[in-house]
């Protein structure tokens, strides 16, 4: 597995492009793609979908590597253990959980 950053540099180098060939087709500034491969910057999310079309990625896989990549960062700055990631999985089948019941309301 690699961070999102990484991830790019891959993508960019599979195809032969420079960083300045990709920021110009993405429509970033230059500096922003040496900086996202570095970990220095994030990738912008609106920038996503363009990204995906660019390099003919599956936009989901793409988006839950990219936000992964956030919570990791997260997890690392609060020096938590790994059990924060699990913890995290049961706090999302409660409110899938949640929002499926209530749902199922008639008003």
């Amino acid at each position: 597995m690699s961070t999102f950053g990484e991830f790019l540099r891959k993508q960019r180098e599979l195809k032969g492009l420079t960083q300045d060939r990709l920021a110009k087709d993405l429509d970033l500034p230059y500096t922003d793609i040496s900086k996202i491969e570095r970990g220095k910057k994030k990738f912008p999310f609106s920038k996503l979908g363009g990204l995906v079309d660019y390099f003919s990625l599956d936009y989901q896989t793409t988006k839950e590597r990219y936000v992964a990549d956030i919570l990791i960062e997260q997890a690392h700055k609060y020096q938590c253990s790994e059990n924060v990631f699990a913890v995290a999985e049961e706090q999302a089948r409660y409110i899938r959980n949640k929002g499926a019941k209530q749902s199922l309301l008639n008003f």
